[in-house]
């Protein structure tokens, strides 16, 4: 017993030796044993942005500072980004359209940005949903279906007018589009007592919970970033973006009591048609007497990716692409 104690203790201090001997010629490759990291550039923060029609200065130091650190973050949250851009490929033409037509600029598409990364699924703790974020109260107070086989809020064309029309009734009431947008993050009442409570007119000069005191920045921040990828290190090919949806459209005016069955009939599949329509929420969809539903139907061509090769001039915005 005690000749194996030595034995396995002579072993013990052999290997030790060993590894300690690996490990000062491994340290010894290393030239002056330094770590080498990679480069991290702090973004340029411009000196001005018109945004919604609105020359906006961030000489303020505040400003300045506020603006950088969103550009910053949003530099470097590199994957959540870069999806961001190629969803906006697909989602901007239908977005963009829908606000004008509502009296809202058109550069509001970046407030959904900021608000779901352009992400039809999102679905937040608060239970706001969609690329708008409407949580149930408000969707239905600007005219949105929302129950267990509908929910507009995932309705691209629908949430985008009802974000719209909150958008231009906040602008009417505030006067300006940074309160506007505050207010979308705030709420309407916290934004109109702090205005008054603070003797401010605009909520650039307002002190507010951190969340809605970077809201508009992060909204200004997409903008700048979106309009210039490149710039801010991202480098996309164009058949790398996301190609807007093709399909044909039914008028459904009866209820459907088999999706999944009424699908197949129509040529696809249950899945794809929860994808071009994400406010179905059942495998059923009851139908009021007097209502309708558009239902979106997949075009087969879209199926195939090879057949979809877009080119720089294809894009929405052909200064996204390298």
């Amino acid at each position: 017993m005690k000749q194996n104690i030595i034995h396995i203790s002579l072993t013990v201090a052999a290997l030790t030796a060993t590894m300690a001997m690996c490990a000062s010629t491994a340290g010894s490759t290393a030239p002056n044993n330094t770590t080498e990291f990679s480069t991290v550039v702090s973004p340029p923060v411009p000196k001005t942005l018109k945004f919604a029609g609105e020359n906006f200065s961030f000489d303020r130091t505040d400003m300045y500072e506020r603006l950088d650190r969103e550009l910053s973050q949003l530099a470097y949250t590199h994957s959540s980004t870069m999806l961001m851009l190629k969803r906006a490929n697909r989602l901007f033409p239908v977005m963009a359209p829908i606000l004008k037509q509502n009296g809202v600029p058109e550069d509001m598409v970046y407030l959904a940005c900021i608000e779901s990364t352009l992400n039809q699924r999102a679905y937040s703790p608060a239970k706001a949903a969609g690329i708008w974020q409407f949580i149930p109260s408000t969707a239905k107070q600007y005219g949105l279906e929302v129950n267990d086989y509908v929910d507009e809020r995932y309705n691209i064309e629908k949430a985008t007018a009802a974000a719209a029309r909150y958008l231009r009734s906040a602008y009417r009431k505030y006067g300006n589009w940074e309160s506007a947008m505050a207010s979308y993050n705030g709420g309407q009442g916290r934004i109109s007592t702090e205005l008054e409570a603070q003797l401010a007119d605009s909520a650039f000069d307002l002190y507010l919970v951190e969340e809605t005191t970077r809201y508009v920045y992060r909204i200004f921040a997409a903008k700048i970033l979106m309009e210039n990828p490149a710039k801010y290190g991202f480098k996309i090919k164009p058949d790398q973006f996301y190609t807007p949806l093709a399909y044909t459209t039914e008028t459904v005016t009866s209820t459907i009591d088999n999706l999944p069955q009424w699908a197949k009939e129509h040529g696809t599949d249950y899945a794809m048609l929860r994808e071009f329509n994400p406010w179905i929420r059942a495998k059923s969809l009851p139908v009021a007497a007097g209502k309708s539903y558009q239902i979106k139907i997949p075009k087969k061509q879209w199926m195939s990716k090879s057949s979809q090769k877009l080119t720089k001039h294809q894009l929405y915005n052909p200064d996204w692409s390298i």
